[in-house]
């Protein structure tokens, strides 16, 4: 019996590969020209979102760039000239501002950069234990703790600043560096910042092949978990920073001798007596431009850690 080798001829030609669509068919366009053929550009929606980001530049900017001119006016100059003319004291109103009160000005400044150094490193470090904690361990009632952190993020400084003063009366520590150093020691967005950074830059897979590798939890963390996390304490430090330099509530009750005043609460008591001797308005005007550089540097000198720190929780 004799069995036929050659294959019937095919109805239609079957498509290329990689082709589903046919020859025939025009190839499938990419989804952005199809979206960009739908939705074509508004320069009004344009327009609206650069508006908005301008003003939102000029806010942030213009009280900024209004001080730096003023800085260099004397008190006449600097109410009967324009906002944004230079002037001619600068040096005068610094040498002014070093003098007032024997220097008193360098002391506040002095406290400013002790309290929120040392409270801001302090903060940063038990923040990121906190939020390490969090996300890598599992214990009885943890998202119950943690909503309540949550809770303690809404809840505004200024609400606390009577029951921190009664607690601190109770136990004879108003008027000292601890009164304003221990409550910022811990601050509760910190440490949901902190919970973020960690599942977002530490890999649970790194954890455990230190586990296998015979690291113990308090090893893991000081050896793995914070080198991975200094983008994240990085950032911390600086919003911490920021907060316990510009707060003025908490000092301001806590504190009565003028050689533990901050920056703030120094500039705030210059500002007071405007009123009776115009002289002080320099002074204000020069504290407040010089207390403003320690932020700056900050935020120049630590920047760097963000962009080293970008890659530093990828898993190979």
């Amino acid at each position: 019996m004799m069995i036929a080798t050659t294959d019937a001829p095919s109805r239609s030609a079957a498509p290329p590969h990689g082709d589903p669509a046919g020859p025939h068919r025009p190839p499938r366009e990419s989804a952005d020209r199809l979206r960009a053929r739908r939705a074509p550009r508004r320069p009004g929606a344009s327009l609206a979102v650069n508006g908005i980001l301008i003003l939102g530049v000029a806010y942030m900017v213009l009280p900024l760039l209004w001080l730096v001119f003023a800085v260099t006016k004397d008190a006449k100059g600097l109410y009967g000239s324009s906002a944004f003319s230079p002037g001619g004291a600068f040096l005068e109103n610094l040498q002014q501002l070093m003098a007032q009160d024997d220097g008193i000005f360098w002391r506040w400044l002095g406290n400013s950069v002790f309290y929120a150094g040392i409270g801001a490193l302090v903060c940063g470090f038990v923040a990121l234990m906190a939020g390490y904690a969090f996300d890598k361990f599992s214990f009885r009632g943890k998202n119950g703790l943690f909503g309540f952190v949550l809770v303690g993020v809404l809840i505004p400084n200024t609400a606390t600043v009577i029951p921190l003063y009664l607690l601190a009366a109770s136990v004879g520590a108003t008027n000292t560096i601890w009164a304003v150093l221990i409550p910022a020691f811990c601050n509760p967005f910190s440490v949901y910042l902190a919970r973020v950074f960690s599942a977002g830059y530490l890999p649970d897979e790194t954890l455990e092949a230190a586990r296998v590798d015979g690291a113990g939890p308090i090893r893991s963390f000081f050896s793995i978990g914070l080198p991975m996390l200094v983008p994240g304490f990085v950032t911390i430090v600086l919003f911490q920073f920021v907060a316990i330099w510009n707060n003025f509530m908490l000092p301001l009750i806590m504190l009565q001798d003028r050689e533990l005043f901050p920056s703030s609460v120094g500039i705030a008591l210059w500002q007071s007596q405007v009123q009776q001797n115009p002289e002080f308005s320099t002074l204000v005007i020069a504290g407040s431009f010089v207390s403003i550089l320690p932020l700056v540097l900050a935020f120049v000198g630590l920047q760097r850690f963000w962009r080293s720190g970008l890659s530093a929780g990828s898993v190979k």
